[in-house]
């Protein structure tokens, strides 16, 4: 790759350096937290300890009495307050017909808590020492309840139940493909492979902890909330609903965010509190979470048991596919939490395979945990998981190479645009010349040299593939853009668009900047991207992969459309019909002429000195960027650590904005999938429920040190053709493939190790411990 270039001219297409970076270094970033405003308060939280239990009593006058306290609040409170709970999912059902049954998700806890750090207290005070304090002297009577924190467990018979309505803990199911006919090609196939997978819980962890401040505005006296998330709009908008409010009368601000990971997308029971308090008491109040609270109240991600199947001819092709899941949402079938395991999962389930059936069934299961929801690729990580479990489990037991197994079933261009089982269009995709190029890349044939080479160093080597796609766009393809072209304090102009998609980390502002560029023609230092302000415009938000085909695309739009309107300013000025005016590089000019004017002098001669135009744009539909994915890994066998020696990708990722960013997207994709993989679990006890993973002395995170080499790829040769600009999203596309990658090399070196059809039933995370166990079993 191309060293970045400094900021100039330089659009789309050009590693440029990120202009969010030199703020963010120097310490002049401005999150959630480095907000404070007089006569603030300080919210704190008393969290259950139990998984499961009645609440018998709630005795707060001994915290009341405290120094610098200044409110307490229970469930019975916010509720004679009429403050809704949550907004729970509505979109699916039960087998029996009747709609999702769950509990009703309150801010604070009413009569029962279901998972451990459920919110049962809310303490404000005038500082968090004071309020953590008066915390300690809440005395709550606990009733304590049986309790059951897996999926698999909560289904059996006799199980204790989440919620009465919920026979048997589901709480909704969803059934897609034809049952029958699988069945009929099961019994017809040649080879069959079946596998149980169990794709574990795991914590998003970014390096910013939620924070929200409260506060009414002085001037209009509207409540105004300055957060750390994805979806201001939502979220905004789902706040008004639970207090009954108006969402006009609400405004949320976003500034820095410390990365998001889908667990940022949603509104929390913390905010709201935040948020009832402001109101109510008339001063700001405060809220941040401290690590301990991230464990057991934030969201968690993944969660899934499923049975898959397949069904091969003599050839190798792929007659049906077969899954039966049961999808952990923990104690509250929060609506993300529903719709990526029931219907986002299942859209990719067949990936980039010619699968003719599918008889896919997955059950939401209610458990005493902390609820679960999106996390980095929201659903696709575990369909293409599972299902690439299954290729190298099909290519060991029909004897062909796992790469000519995947070839020979793939989709191919002449079948494009595909429609697949689950009715989803795939617009483009060259799955074959991906391969080709990532076997290239990672010079597959001469694994057996760089084996022996590991053998010398008293290692055992193994390698895994990944080949798959992923569907983008949370299902939202509408986006605006205001922009506003004026001549600047310093004389020189400046181009402000805002959008409400949201950067967290992921460089939306120099990528959006690089496409205002293209159109504009003026230095990259001209052009300001703005975000995170409800009161400047409103819109879906970041999730999903979403940003960059949408919200770029929205751009684009945006920035033409500015164009042809200052097109028309500017033949007014220069008294020549609009068609006889040329732009280019910030300036207009009569075709043929030395007669000119530019965009900033121009701005400059209209009323506020400025040039604004309000634009919405819409794609076509999703996207479906796709890749190859090879790694190698090396295992002690006396310890049995695994390292990942070199991971390999070639990514169609379609048209390439700023290679820098695609690849870091890529890099730090991938190492959240090889943490999954070999390191990460959030464990309850099975017998008392309690979290035993709950910090991160016990959470184990990847690092740096566990991959020696990466080298991520781009194939642009296949522009997406649901866009204007033939970008697809790129974001999670590397934590996808990472997972299954990573799991097949380290099967791939028990197998050559002589473990054989027993690492079928290994599974993640492969800890050092798990892997030595295999391999003892295999000596």
């Amino acid at each position: 790759m191309s060293a970045p270039a400094p900021a100039a001219r330089f659009g789309s297409g050009k590693a440029v350096k990120r202009v969010e970076d030199d703020a963010l270094l120097t310490g002049r970033g401005r999150f959630a937290d480095d907000v404070s405003l007089p006569r603030q308060a300080a919210l704190v939280f008393l969290r259950s300890p139990h998984p499961h239990a009645r609440i018998a009593s709630i005795d707060t006058s001994a915290a009341r009495a405290l120094p610098g306290v200044v409110a307490i609040l229970t469930g019975a409170d916010l509720v004679a307050a009429k403050v809704a709970p949550l907004v729970q999912s509505a979109d699916f059902k039960r087998a029996d017909g009747s709609k999702t049954a769950a509990p009703p998700q309150h801010v604070l806890a009413v009569d029962v808590v279901r998972y451990v750090g459920e919110c049962v207290a809310a303490i404000i005070a005038e500082t968090a020492h004071q309020a953590r304090d008066a915390a300690e002297a809440i005395d709550v009577r606990y009733e304590p309840r049986p309790s059951v924190a897996e999926a698999d467990a909560a289904i059996a018979p006799g199980a204790p139940l989440v919620w009465p309505q919920a026979t048997g803990n589901v709480a909704c199911e969803a059934h897609h493909g034809e049952r029958a006919k699988a069945a009929k090609a099961f019994a017809q196939a040649k080879h069959t492979v079946g596998l149980d997978l169990v794709n574990q819980r795991v914590i998003p962890a970014p390096i910013e902890p939620r924070t929200t401040i409260a506060y009414l505005d002085d001037e209009t006296g509207r409540l105004t909330l300055r957060t750390s998330c994805q979806t201001p709009t939502g979220w905004r908008d789902e706040l008004a609903g639970v207090l009954g409010m108006k969402p006009d009368t609400i405004r949320v601000v976003v500034g820095d965010v410390g990365g998001g990971f889908g667990m940022k997308t949603t509104l929390y029971a913390e905010d709201v509190v935040a948020a009832y308090c402001a109101r109510t008491l008339k001063r700001p109040v405060k809220w941040c979470a401290e690590r301990l609270e991230e464990f057991l109240s934030a969201s968690h991600g993944r969660d899934v048991h499923t049975r898959g199947e397949l069904a091969l001819d003599a050839d190798g092709r792929i007659l049906a596919l077969r899954i039966d899941s049961r999808a952990n949402l923990g104690a509250y079938a929060t609506p993300a939490g529903v719709v990526i395991q029931l219907l986002i999962g299942p859209w990719v389930s067949t990936s980039i395979y010619d699968i003719p059936l599918i008889d896919v069934r997955i059950r939401a299961v209610l458990t005493h945990t902390t609820p679960t929801g999106p996390y980095r690729g929201a659903g696709r990580p575990e369909a293409i998981y599972f299902l690439e479990r299954l290729m190298d489990a099909a290519a060991r037991k029909t004897g062909i190479d796992v790469a000519e197994l995947r070839r020979r079933n793939m989709i191919e261009p002449a079948q494009m645009p595909y429609r697949n089982p689950m009715a989803k269009t795939y617009d483009t995709g060259q799955f074959a010349l991906v391969l080709d190029r990532a076997l290239a890349l990672a010079d597959w044939s001469g694994f057996d040299r760089r084996a022996a080479e590991s053998r010398k160093r008293g290692k055992l080597r193994g390698r895994g593939m990944a080949t798959f796609l992923e569907w983008t766009g949370a299902d939202v393809f509408t986006e605006r853009v205001t922009v506003t072209v004026s001549d600047g304090d310093d004389g020189q102009g400046e181009i402000e668009m805002f959008s409400a998609t949201q950067g967290m980390g992921q460089g939306l502002l120099t990528t959006y900047a690089q496409l205002a560029v293209d159109v504009f023609g003026v230095p990259l230092e001209r052009i300001r991207i703005v975000q995170g302000d409800t009161d400047r415009g409103t819109g879906f938000g970041s999730a999903g992969s979403r940003s960059l085909f949408v919200g770029g695309s929205a751009v684009h739009v945006a920035a033409n459309e500015t164009v042809d309107e200052a097109r028309k300013l500017a033949a007014v000025d220069l008294e020549a019909a609009v068609s006889d005016i040329d732009y280019r590089d910030g300036e207009f000019r009569i075709a043929g002429t030395d007669r000119r004017i530019g965009l900033f002098e121009l701005a400059r001669k209209q009323s506020g000195r400025r040039i604004v135009v309000d634009s919405t744009s819409s794609v076509d539909d999703a996207t479906w960027p796709n890749g190859c994915h090879i790694a190698e890994v090396e295992i002690d066998p006396d310890t049995g650590a695994v390292s990942v020696d070199r991971y390999w990708s070639v990514n169609d990722v379609g048209r390439v904005v700023n290679p820098m960013i695609v690849v870091g997207q890529l890099e730090g994709g991938a190492l959240q999938g090889i943490g999954q993989a070999l390191c990460e679990a959030f464990v309850h006890d099975a017998t008392s429920g309690q979290p035993i993973t709950a910090s991160f002395m016990d959470y184990a995170l990847p690092n740096a040190s566990m991959v020696r080499h990466f080298e991520m790829t781009m194939d642009e040769s296949t522009p997406c053709r649901n866009n204007l600009l033939g970008v697809k999203g790129v974001g999670e596309l590397g934590t996808i493939g990472a997972t299954p990658t990573v799991v097949n090399a380290v099967l791939d070196a028990l197998v050559r190790a002589g473990a054989g059809s027993r690492v079928d039933a290994l599974q993640m995370p492969l800890t050092p411990e798990r892997v030595w166990r295999a391999l003892a079993g295999a000596t």
